[in-house]
């Protein structure tokens, strides 16, 4: 554990302490979408009628996402894909920035060309791949050639302060996406240091004040970050895919599968991440008190997948691993009920995917989810960790054969309200040019807006040659010129003699 808490303590301050060694390039950016005429942009009400996909004129998009989520399956993946869907139809163009360590990355998305850094499988939580974009700095020579009218970055992650540096010395604006409640998962991984919890949110603070937007994924994760000090927030719209997760779905042989070949029994289902984080195990004694003609299957894979299989052992468990396409649609229509024991959720996409798929939630009433679900008509929420409710909640619906028909009609007609494109629109035509609205009217203690070019060209003055030397350090350059020194030296004779 030592070992993995000092690498995890050398990932995080390395950054803090570099974030400054970068020169500006020779051409600093200025964004082009907004003029000073330009009319003060707000926020829209979560209820107000998203714009036209088109309602301002194409702008360029650098897109810095980790981990991929091209490679990646979660409710995040579905998220970038969709958005890139509906920001093609924008007319926009976008610049992808990733890292993956996988076998033939794909080179595109959506027709936009996919640039892939170096990057490591971080200690704690090995099933994601992640990146400080060094030492190839794809990130800045991006920058430097699609010369983008913002920078969109996910967090947390290393990534984004590669993405800081960037943004400042290109004076892009800039704007985070929050998609992992980070002192939840501090607290879950490294709860055994003291203070842990209060340095995550330490890190989250360093980061997003630095933003001139931060989005988050529901109102009640905006208003958690708010009460911790970080400013300038909206919520990124949430959206569905009615079409791959429906209730036609539904199906006899993959209910027989699901159920290990009893498929008369009250079929539950969970799917996704097998992390410590989203408390699976919780799901034990709930399954055990609602008795022997209940089963339960487990979909999705994680780091703590080989401890969950022993922890189900004895019990009505199938666990399927980790399925995609027709399959997991029919695995989510073919239950009778789903449960999320996750405390953790900044949205919760597999509740939403669920409820399209009519099927009945009993979710942990934390994070994002009661942004989602309205209780007793749409689904139910238990508080985290409380059996007994989860319990009565799915008792309810296994017992009450009209109220869970009605359940299911409700969830349906809620999630058919949630469009991807509507979700885009909102990000393309009023977020994002919140954030340069933003960026306009701060940045970085003054420096990084208009008129701070002077102050670019003392940057690069004074640390041009500092960050020279720390990049050939990163790269070896220093030995691999000794090395070429040494090789000369020893042609050199016989060079003479011929």
């Amino acid at each position: 554990m030592k070992t993995s808490f000092t690498a995890v303590i050398l990932f995080l301050t390395f950054p803090l302490v570099t974030s400054f060694l970068l020169p500006p390039p020779v051409t600093l950016h200025q964004p082009l979408s907004l003029t000073a005429k330009t009319p003060r942009v707000k926020p829209l009400p979560p209820t107000a009628p998203a714009p036209t996909l088109t309602s301002i004129p194409p702008m360029k998009i650098a897109l810095l996402v980790e981990p991929t989520p091209f490679n990646y399956v979660c409710g995040y993946s579905n998220r970038y894909n969709e958005m890139l869907r509906y920001i093609k139809k924008a007319g926009d163009d976008v610049s992808i920035l990733t890292t993956d360590d996988k076998p033939d990355p794909p080179k595109e998305a959506f027709g936009y060309p996919i640039s892939t850094t170096l990057g490591f499988r971080f200690p704690l939580y090995n099933h994601v791949c992640v990146t400080f974009d060094l030492p190839e700095l794809k990130g800045l020579r991006l920058m430097e050639k699609f010369r983008p009218d913002i920078i969109h970055i996910t967090s947390p992650g290393f990534l984004l302060f590669a993405a800081l540096i960037y943004a400042r010395v290109m004076r892009v604006p800039l704007i985070m996406a929050y998609h992992t409640h980070l002192p939840n998962y501090a607290k879950k991984y490294l709860g055994y240091i003291p203070g842990i919890e209060d340095f995550a949110w330490f890190l989250v603070r360093f980061a997003h004040s630095r933003a001139d937007l931060t989005l988050t994924t529901s109102p009640q994760m905006k208003k958690e970050l708010e009460e911790h000090g970080i400013k300038r927030i909206d919520v990124w719209r949430k959206g569905i895919d009615t079409v791959r997760f429906d209730p036609k779905f539904k199906s006899a042989e993959t209910r027989k599968m699901m159920t290990d070949g009893h498929p008369d029994d009250f079929t539950l289902v969970y799917v996704g991440r097998l992390g410590a984080e989203k408390r699976v195990m919780d799901i034990k004694p709930i399954l055990e008190k609602l008795g022997p003609k209940t089963r339960l299957c487990i979909v999705g894979d994680g780091p703590q997948a080989a401890e969950l299989r022993k922890h189900f052992e004895g019990t009505n468990t199938v666990f399927t691993g980790q399925i995609t396409g027709d399959d997991l649609s029919s695995a989510f229509a073919s239950a009778d009920a789903f449960v999320m024991p996750s405390d953790s959720e900044t949205l919760g996409f597999v509740v939403l995917e669920s409820m399209a798929s009519g099927v009945p939630v009993v979710a942990a009433e934390a994070g994002g989810i009661p942004d989602i679900i309205d209780h007793e008509r749409t689904s139910y929420l238990a508080e985290p960790g409380n059996t007994d409710k989860f319990v009565e909640y799915l008792k309810k619906i296994r017992d009450d054969k009209a109220g869970a028909e009605q359940m299911k009609l409700e969830c349906r007609k809620e999630v058919e309200k949630f469009s991807w494109e509507a979700a885009t629109s909102v990000l393309r035509n009023v977020q994002y040019p919140m954030a340069m609205q933003n960026f306009k009217s701060r940045s970085f203690g003054g420096y990084g807006g208009p008129r701070t070019a002077f102050l670019g060209r003392v940057w690069r003055i004074k640390f041009a040659w500092l960050a020279k030397k720390v990049k050939r350090l990163i790269t070896l350059g220093f030995f691999r010129d000794l090395w070429y020194a040494s090789a000369n030296e020893s042609v050199k004779p016989k060079e003479l003699g011929q």
